[in-house]
């Protein structure tokens, strides 16, 4: 469950309300394409934006449509310990088979403060966690002594790793054997090079099937293969974040048809023009304009 291409699945939205069809239709989608598992209302899936009740919602819609077809790590982190707490044994009723948990954002807690965090979700909610570390949107990071110590509770199966450090990831699988996921779709490649086993991916929103084949060549060996496909990846996943994450993913899949709308909740905004032509661009020269 825990390798391969795993999507950070966005959330559709329709009239300022979650579009709960299109999210099954998604779901259905995933499965055909062969995708190893969905990471809904995480960032991508601009969990900032969900109240609670759609939160919940969203994973038990997810969970019911995926039916076992395919594993769903649900989103249930937070900057609120007893929120995020709320939110996991939530999952674990529905049936989610694990959840991804970011660093408490904003509040900026301590090491040991971060350790706190996260055993009391694992120890309250007794459902697997994959760490989340991405300190560009959270404002702190979570240190590789930090990730071993959490690494020995059983509850906690692996991390997304989203610091752009190749050093970091070489020093948590130096100190603990836990499961490392890229979090940056342009990174998969290196990072499973030096141990990782998969990614939490963007860009596989709108081309599972490329990233999957790139992991799985990874996962077998086949180095060659994976690089090929690294390099046709590449440019579209820069173009994913041509503006903030995730408005050029939802651009992209309007434009291709995978949704009916690319609508946002503010903050996030439609692509300024300039980044619109650099996302088409991008998009043509993959072939998929």
């Amino acid at each position: 469950m825990f390798k391969g291409t795993l999507v950070a699945l966005v959330t559709p939205l329709a009239g300022g309300q979650v579009d709960y069809a299109a999210i099954e239709r998604l779901v259905d989608w995933h499965v055909e394409q062969g995708t190893d598992g969905l990471v809904p209302v995480g960032t991508t899936g601009e969990s900032p934006t969900v109240d609670m009740d759609e939160h919940k919602r969203i994973i038990e819609t997810i969970v019911g449509r995926a039916d076992g077809r395919i594993p769903v790590i649900a989103g249930t982190g937070g900057n609120a310990t007893a929120e995020a707490v709320e939110l996991t044994c939530f999952a674990r009723q529905v049936g989610a088979d694990a959840s991804l948990q970011v660093c408490p954002y904003y509040n900026k807690p301590t090491q040991e403060g971060l350790y706190r965090h996260f055993a009391e979700i694992a120890e309250t909610c007794d459902l697997p966690l994959v760490l989340y570390n991405i300190p560009s949107r959270t404002g702190i990071s979570m240190t590789p002594e930090t990730v071993a110590r959490l690494a020995e509770l059983e509850q906690v199966v692996a991390i997304k790793e989203s610091t752009g450090s190749m050093d970091q990831t070489s020093r948590i699988l130096s100190l603990c054997d836990l499961t490392v996921l890229s979090g940056d779709d342009s990174l998969t490649l290196p990072l499973m090079a030096i141990g990782a086993k998969g990614v939490v991916s963007v860009v596989a929103n709108l081309v599972p099937k490329d990233v999957k084949t790139l992991t799985d060549a990874m996962l077998a060996g086949n180095v060659a293969t994976a690089e090929q496909t690294h390099r046709k990846l590449f440019p579209l996943c820069r173009a994913m974040f041509v503006e903030t994450n995730p408005i050029p993913i939802k651009t992209a899949m309007k434009w291709t048809g995978l949704l009916e709308s690319d609508e946002k909740r503010l903050p996030m905004t439609d692509l300024s023009p300039a980044a619109a032509e650099t996302l088409r661009q991008a998009m043509t020269d993959y072939g998929l304009l």
